[in-house]
């Protein structure tokens, strides 16, 4: 790969995440507001630890494999959705008072881990994703696993770094918010979870025939 090329790669990857907010963007900026930036990393983890197994998946062919299968996909899918909605309105629904705040249970790390990794892995059209961006800029005669270790490495690092700005906003915007009640941030963030449920529900991710 060269040099060229890489960089091309880079600024594709750049002007991608250059997008209105999508579902993780969603789902950090509705944590960091509840939680914290510090406490929200471990759903950027959670996030980006998805991403490396469907990087693998992409890498080894199992793309074309779920892409064949409608059901599949549409199973992974709305599962996705399902648990997104189901956050969002226990944190609409919840009661938590202002003692609880950011030190609340919910904010564990291993639940926004797996929060963090669920919503990424059910978005099968990443895996789709990945199995149609690296090859546009592999060089095919020289070896492809160190090739596709850069571009991997690359996109989780992008991708990494636009999480946490997303975050570290939504932390910052917090302060401005610190007059509201504790219902109405929750119903906001709850609200954000829902928004991300309904951009997870409308991606098109019809396997093509």
């Amino acid at each position: 790969m060269s040099a060229e090329t890489y960089l091309l790669y880079l600024a594709a990857v750049a002007v991608f995440f250059a997008t209105p907010p999508d579902t993780s963007q969603l789902l950090i900026v509705s944590n960091a507001m509840k939680h914290g930036l510090r406490r929200s990393t471990w759903v950027i983890a959670g996030d980006l630890s998805a991403n490396v197994l469907q990087m693998t998946a992409a890498a080894f062919g199992l793309a074309a494999l779920i892409a064949s299968s409608a059901t599949a996909f549409l199973w992974i899918k709305w599962f996705g959705v399902a648990y997104l909605v189901w956050i969002g309105l226990s944190l609409m629904l919840s009661r938590d008072t202002p003692h609880a705040g950011r030190s609340a249970a919910s904010g564990r790390p291993g639940r926004l881990y797996r929060m963090g990794f669920v919503t990424s892995m059910t978005n099968p059209f990443a895996v789709v994703f990945f199995a149609a961006l690296f090859p546009q800029f592999i060089t095919p005669d020289v070896p492809v696993w160190p090739q596709l270790l850069i571009l991997g490495a690359t996109y989780l690092v992008v991708d990494g770094l636009t999480l946490l700005a997303w975050g570290w906003a939504a932390d910052r915007a917090m302060a401005r918010l610190a007059k509201w009640s504790f219902t109405m941030i929750n119903r906001l963030c709850g609200g954000l979870m829902i928004g991300a449920a309904v951009l997870l529900g409308l991606k098109d991710i019809t396997p093509q025939k």
